[in-house]
């Protein structure tokens, strides 16, 4: 792995992009303290890449709440409450 300034992210990128390309791991220290990894998709599995998918927020709301339909009077009542405004 190299480890490289932030400086260098910044002014000289082209030469991070190569060693991307050659399959490097590059890690960005700020004050000499690493604050990042750099890797190339070429180093990292499918499943890494397609696992930063959104969560099912359907099947939650489901587990949740079931097949509980509220009312408009009902969703109001709610957004009140969590904004915390008075009738």
């Amino acid at each position: 792995m190299i480890a490289i300034p932030l400086r260098d992210l910044r002014n000289n990128f082209s030469k991070l992009e190569a060693w991307l390309e050659e399959g490097e791991s590059i890690q960005i220290k700020k004050r000499g303290e690493p604050i990042a990894v750099l890797t190339s998709f070429k180093n990292v599995s499918t499943s890494q890449k397609l696992g930063n998918r959104m969560p099912d927020f359907a099947a939650r709301r489901k587990a949740i709440w079931k097949k509980r339909v509220f009312t408009a009077r009902e969703v109001a009542a709610l957004r009140r409450d969590e904004l915390g405004e008075e009738d």
